[in-house]
């Protein structure tokens, strides 16, 4: 196994298990309210019971905290399976620094407070009209919020991979 091996078996397990983690596993709780904060709160109603919940700042914070938990949960049960199913061997602290690397960029996309950082980064780099954009199936604030995710998730897989044992 060449570590070029392994870091495309990395990236394509860490990239879906992303996408199935966002989109799957959050829950529509914290999809609605991981970016709340005081000065722009949230009102949650379930749907079920017809309870409102008014998430600030600390709610905001913890409906994020736990998406990105069972965000990096999904993507290292998906790398330590798959990469034991394909017979890859990572080592253990390359794979913890690739979850890291993972778990804390991914959080600090989604925590999304106004003027978040994804915000910032598109205004510096003249793509604010983008970032804004919501309208004829595009929404560049998602867009951009994937290709981060997507960058990171690349540096992440080289990390796991430089652990890599060569065969």
């Amino acid at each position: 196994m060449t570590r070029t091996a392994a870091f495309a078996a990395a990236y394509a397990l860490l990239r879906a298990a992303a996408d199935v983690a966002d989109h799957w596993a959050q829950s529509e709780v914290c999809a609605l309210t991981k970016g709340a904060t005081d000065a722009a709160p949230v009102t949650y109603t379930d749907e079920k019971t017809g309870t409102e919940t008014v998430f600030g700042t600390s709610g905001g914070i913890r409906s994020c905290g736990w998406h990105v938990t069972t965000y990096t949960a999904t993507q290292g049960l998906a790398l330590l399976g798959g990469a034991r199913l394909l017979g890859v061997r990572l080592h253990p602290a390359a794979v913890a620094g690739a979850l890291a690397v993972s778990g804390l960029t991914h959080y600090a996309a989604d925590r999304r407070v106004p003027g978040g950082l994804l915000h910032r980064l598109a205004t510096a780099a003249g793509k604010e009209p983008f970032y804004k954009m919501a309208d004829h199936g595009i929404n560049g604030a998602y867009l951009l919020d994937q290709a981060w995710h997507h960058g990171w998730e690349t540096l992440a897989a080289l990390i796991a991979a430089a652990g890599a044992e060569q065969r």
